[in-house]
């Protein structure tokens, strides 16, 4: 077990708090709005971030994120909105991970990640990687605005990397 999952089941029994429950069956996220899946269609990349209580793009917040193999189930991370279809935020996902160490798996599997380096949604300021090839679709009401916003230089290197795998 990692020293991480050992401090946050500490935390929750600490709490008085049991393991949190998994997302419920069928694909509904922290809203209970149904997840329609995977955007598939490119993506009109803007950076437009402003300072209001809406994510927009070029913002980091942070939401609850359907599994790829099992959109019932997912996890609660930081992701970089870059667009809109319709009322869902589209949406790549963040990871800490540093996937340049399994960079041929994953290349194998069609996952492209981009370093996007250290900010504020990270509160450790650990380097972040985004990942170009799966874009989101997410409910607005499942957001959180814990993040930050993503310079327009960084920003415009993840929008190059979309549009090299199709995605933009």
């Amino acid at each position: 077990m990692t020293r991480s999952r050992i401090l946050s089941a500490l935390s929750r029994l600490l709490r008085g708090g049991a393991a949190r429950p998994p997302a419920p069956r069928g694909g509904t996220g922290r809203t209970g709005t149904a997840y329609p899946g995977d955007f598939r269609g490119r993506v009109d990349v803007r950076w437009a971030p402003r300072h209001d209580d809406r994510a927009d793009p070029g913002e980091i917040v942070w939401a609850w994120v359907p599994f790829e193999e099992d959109h019932g189930r997912g996890k609660d991370r930081p992701v970089l909105v870059v667009g809109r279809d319709g009322r869902w935020l589209l949406a790549l996902m963040l990871t800490s991970k540093d996937h340049d160490q399994d960079y041929e798996d994953e290349y194998r599997h069609g996952r492209t990640w981009v370093d996007i380096g250290t900010g504020a949604w990270d509160g450790q300021r650990r380097p972040s990687e985004v990942r170009v090839d799966r874009v989101l679709r997410l409910d607005p009401g499942s957001v959180r605005r814990q993040g930050a916003t993503l310079d327009e230089r960084r920003f415009r290197d993840v929008a190059d990397a979309m549009r090299a795998v199709g995605r933009a």
